[in-house]
């Protein structure tokens, strides 16, 4: 049987990342209308074509920004066709020079919530951004009662490092966020 090659930047055992691209945008709509319970009042992912085609177009082209999907591998084939997208990690606001750091946001989709695929495809966003991107440093901002995404960064190895009150406008108000970060030799060190 012929080897397929894999469209993955990066692989685990059950998840590979790869970048956004425009044709993903029907299913990632669906599973973002599918996941709205899952997301409220923490995340608003596009749930349409013309909202996903503007944001998928950031991710895209913006050199500040990276975008990955974290598709589930088909366990038939490994990838392909058959891979379905169980979430996605954007790494915004990417600095170069002597900062080399981005703050990281992210989201499961609710098929996938709960099975540990968002932790392997964060794990892998990490060490790619810590590898062929060559950063320094990654945060999170995340807001104190969202306890999904807090115990999803403790477990990939970010640390809480403060408090920042009404930092982001998000669903009519300005909300707090803790911040959680992590660098390279944190990941590199063990």
């Amino acid at each position: 049987m012929p080897h397929i090659p894999s469209r993955h930047l990066a692989e685990g055992p059950r998840v590979g990342i790869r970048h956004f691209t425009y044709e993903d945008g029907a299913e990632f709509t669906a599973r973002a209308r599918e996941s709205k319970d899952l997301h409220h009042p923490w995340l608003f992912p596009p749930d349409s074509a013309q909202a996903y085609e503007a944001y998928a177009g950031r991710l895209i082209e913006d050199r500040t920004k990276a975008g990955f999907l974290v598709c589930e591998k088909d366990p038939a084939s490994g990838d392909g066709p058959g891979s379905s997208i169980a979430g996605f990690v954007n790494i915004n606001n990417i600095v170069e020079g002597g900062f080399l750091s981005g703050a990281l946001g992210y989201g499961a989709f609710a098929h996938a919530a709960g099975r540990g695929l968002m932790r392997e495809g964060l794990d892998l966003v990490v060490r790619y951004a810590f590898g062929p991107m060559r950063l320094h440093r990654l945060e999170i901002n995340v807001q104190p009662g969202n306890a999904a995404s807090i115990a999803l960064a403790r477990s990939c190895g970010f640390h809480l490092e403060g408090f920042s009150p009404r930092m982001l406008y998000l669903d009519g108000a300005w909300r707090d966020h803790q911040r959680w970060a992590i660098t390279a030799e944190t990941v590199t060190s063990g």
